[in-house]
């Protein structure tokens, strides 16, 4: 539970070239750079609810950990997959609905920090969240 909170990113790291592997346009990828995303998450058990809020979209968000769902991306891009608990890790496993490429992605706390870090077809990204 202890991902329970609202966290509003901060900084990212390699964010626009993950975007552009994942076939982002650059207007897009320029957009999502300034997003101001917020996401709520609250934990019970082994159930999830998050919120998702930025300048472009509100998204709301229910899954249970080892069971597959289906999720869009702001871009449109639809996935497909699960989130797994390993110890203190938050791990995602997804397949793009158009071309069953894996994008991969985990949550982590650091330092106070929400991490989120993505790797797709190689590429390796990281944004970082502040408590609010």
């Amino acid at each position: 539970m202890a991902f329970n909170g609202t966290w509003k990113v901060d900084r990212s790291e390699n964010y626009d070239k993950f975007m552009e592997q994942l076939g982002i346009n650059v207007m897009k990828r320029k957009l999502a750079e300034h997003d101001n995303l917020k996401v709520t998450i609250e934990q019970s058990g082994d159930k999830f609810h998050i919120k998702e809020s930025s300048t472009f979209r509100n998204k709301e968000i229910d899954f249970t950990l080892g069971v597959p769902f289906d999720y869009t991306m702001a871009d449109g891009t639809e996935l497909t997959g699960t989130w797994e608990m390993d110890g203190e890790v938050l791990k995602g496993k997804f397949n793009r609905k158009d071309n069953n490429k894996v994008l991969t992605t985990t949550r982590t706390l650091v330092a106070g920090e929400l991490v989120q870090s993505y790797n797709y077809e190689g590429v390796d990204a990281k944004r970082t969240f502040k408590k609010q």
